[in-house]
């Protein structure tokens, strides 16, 4: 718990490196089952914060791949993700892959029109990404959803 904590302070740091490292010190934990659902929430909140307002593409990386990490083992709900679909319009295409598997993760039909727009993004790869983050939104849940 103390090193969440930490974890979570830091990603307020001036410092990219440090926000950068904290954020993936939180995918670790997230990625494990150290964490309840209410406390992954916490995180994950926290974490789709910084990678909807963080400057640094790396660092917003980070951010995404962790949130990712969390539907390993809980099942979260859209509107704790649903801020990224404002960023994403101005994402670079290796962050949208993340975001677009986030929404579709959520297993939320409401996140399909969210995802729709990609679906005609210039890049193939975005769109093969968004066609597998819709599929997800009408696939069966497993017991866990793996990044």
């Amino acid at each position: 718990m103390k090193d969440m904590l930490a974890a979570l302070d830091e990603l307020t740091d001036r410092d990219p490196n440090r926000r950068d490292v904290a954020a993936a010190v939180l995918g670790d934990l997230l990625r494990g089952t150290a964490l309840d659902t209410d406390t992954a929430c916490l995180v994950v909140g926290r974490l789709v914060s910084l990678a909807v307002n963080e400057p640094e593409t790396k660092v917003r990386e980070s951010a995404l791949n962790s949130i990712s990490e969390a539907f390993n083992h809980h099942r979260l709900p859209l509107h704790l993700v649903e801020l990224l679909a404002t960023a994403m319009p101005t994402m670079e295409h290796e962050l949208l892959e993340y975001a677009l598997y986030v929404l579709g993760a959520t297993h939320d039909p409401r996140a399909r029109p969210l995802i729709e727009p990609f679906l005609h993004h210039p890049d193939p790869q975005v769109r093969e990404d968004a066609r597998l983050a819709a599929a997800d939104i009408t696939a069966p849940e497993g017991p866990i959803h793996n990044s």
